[in-house]
């Protein structure tokens, strides 16, 4: 499977198994026998272990809720940052960079969050790694609520989620050998130094990296595609089964870009990893993930799988963000500008649909009432994931242009 190829779910995972059985030199192959020969160089991982059982069983064995519960369920996760100044330093504002976000995570699917720099995606990424602490709101990983007494603790949710960073320079310790950053979480979690850092070789192998190149290189010495697979294989160190992408493609170059995507494909299927990709290009998005979720100004606007959002987005702002794309065609170039103005102050957000003041069809009700996310009015009843959106106007009335500015 590559990147841009028209290639249907069925003839990717054929593809997958061949290649998997054939002895080609694709990456990670040797890993198939790694619990099939005792002298192994490389410990086994429970990626290995996981898919293995689940071929066998048709279930991960670290599956506790069951297939239908959610892997991740957040529920009105709100971040309000106060804005201190004066000689006491006192709060004069406050940025609501996340407001009453709630979305769900089902096991095995791809989930991709988009929207405006400033939304809000990033924040949210942190907030469900409790790399910020959120003022309201509640997680649920895999049926267990995180920090509660009766549920899952922090430290243990993060061995089954982790996160790679946008910059892949920035994120890795400059002092520390690529087997050393990929090793140290594992250590810290009592796995013993040597079995760490064979570990961390076998990932880096599993990431198309030669240990016995890069293992000992530090950060400065590898590019920024090579950096980032040091990464993701730092992610993949305590066997997550959610890996959370925060813009993990967008420093890199197309052709490096499609690499990774691939790479990030592929080690899906090995893992039986579940991802949260955010990521600023749309078309990417529409590539990797199973349903999209649109933010602005630090609320969700619209919902839904990645068919429906992009063959018939129905919020405004979906609408204007999709139309803003750029294309090679020349019958289909933009005139007009789908949307203008820069979005309102998040110390201040207007009130009712945050989106109101850029939107074209913004009417009272707009102003006076928040809009819940719900199904549009009329539209059928649907086994498969719900195409939500949070606007007070008919879809009908949108896509005709009748409204007031």
């Amino acid at each position: 499977m590559s990147y841009g190829q028209n290639t249907s779910p069925a003839s990717r995972e054929r593809s997958r198994r061949e290649s998997d059985e054939g002895e080609g030199d694709r990456v990670g192959t040797q890993h198939k026998n790694a619990t099939e020969r005792p002298d192994h160089p490389h410990p086994p991982l429970r990626g290995d272990l996981s898919r293995a059982a689940g071929e066998v069983y048709g279930r991960d064995p670290r599956d506790r809720g069951g297939p239908a519960q959610p892997l991740l369920l957040v529920e009105n996760l709100r971040k309000h940052f106060p804005v201190r100044g004066g000689l006491l330093n006192r709060k004069v504002a406050t940025v609501q960079a996340v407001d009453d976000v709630s979305f769900a995570i089902r096991k095995g699917e791809t989930l991709g969050i988009v929207g405006e720099s400033g939304c809000g995606k990033s924040t949210t990424a942190r907030l469900l790694m409790r790399l910020i602490e959120p003022d309201a709101g509640a997680t649920v990983f895999d049926g267990d609520m995180v920090g509660s007494r009766s549920g899952i603790s922090v430290n243990a949710m993060r061995r089954q989620m982790q996160m790679v960073f946008q910059d892949s320079y920035s994120s890795l310790n400059p002092r520390m050998t690529m087997v050393d950053s990929i090793s140290y979480a594992p250590r810290m979690h009592g796995i013993p130094r040597n079995q760490a850092s064979e570990r961390a070789e076998h990932l880096l192998e599993q990431v198309g990296l030669n240990p016995r190149t890069y293992a000992r290189r530090y950060p400065h010495e590898l590019s920024g595609g090579q950096r980032q697979r040091a990464n993701i294989a730092r992610a993949l160190a305590l066997e997550p089964r959610l890996v959370i992408l925060d813009e993990a493609v967008s420093a890199l170059d197309k052709s490096v870009e499609a690499q990774v995507l691939n790479l990030l494909a592929d080690l899906k299927q090995q893992f039986n990893l579940t991802y949260l990709f955010i990521s600023h290009d749309l078309n990417v998005v529409e590539y990797v993930a199973d349903r999209v979720l649109v933010m602005y100004l630090g609320r969700v606007v619209e919902t839904g799988p990645v068919e429906q959002i992009y063959r018939s987005p129905r919020h405004p702002y979906t609408r204007a963000l999709f139309a803003s794309k750029p294309t090679l065609d020349p019958d289909r170039r933009t005139t007009e500008m789908p949307l203008t103005g820069d979005p309102p102050n998040p110390i201040n957000p207007p009130s009712g649909c945050r989106f109101r003041t850029r939107c074209a069809f913004a009417q009272a009700v707009c102003a006076d009432a928040t809009p819940d996310l719900s199904a549009p009015f009329g539209a059928p009843p649907t086994d498969g994931p719900a195409h939500l959106v949070a606007c007070h106007l008919p879809e009908a009335q949108v896509a005709a242009g009748i409204g007031h500015a």
